[in-house]
């Protein structure tokens, strides 16, 4: 499982300063370089989620978007500056209560 989880993390990791540094470039002007390492952090997200254990796509696919989000808060919070409320914890747990059932859900 810590294995599942680091993988999940570097993966939003990628996936969300990818975004970010593209962001950046587009909305607030930063140089061409900006986005062309955002692209490859971009990239770099995608194969990373390869290396899930897990035998479907969709079910890593799915499982990863809550760890997307609570990521993303934690991003907005830490360098944005922008604290969580109340409704984005709780929507955050949501989503982890959800990531737990799609992945250790038993099945047949």
């Amino acid at each position: 499982m810590l294995h599942t989880m680091i993988l999940f993390v570097l993966a939003g990791i990628a996936e969300v300063g990818g975004g970010y540094l593209i962001w950046l470039w587009l909305r607030e002007g930063r140089p061409l370089y900006w986005g062309v390492l955002g692209g490859t952090a971009l990239a770099l997200y995608g194969v990373i989620a390869t290396f899930q254990a897990f035998p479907t796509f969709g079910r890593v696919y799915a499982a990863y978007g809550g760890v997307f989000i609570i990521l993303s808060i934690l991003w907005g919070w830490g360098i944005d500056k922008k604290t969580p409320d109340l409704y984005d914890w709780a929507g955050a747990s949501i989503c982890l209560i959800g990531v737990a059932v799609i992945l250790f859900g038993p099945r047949n």
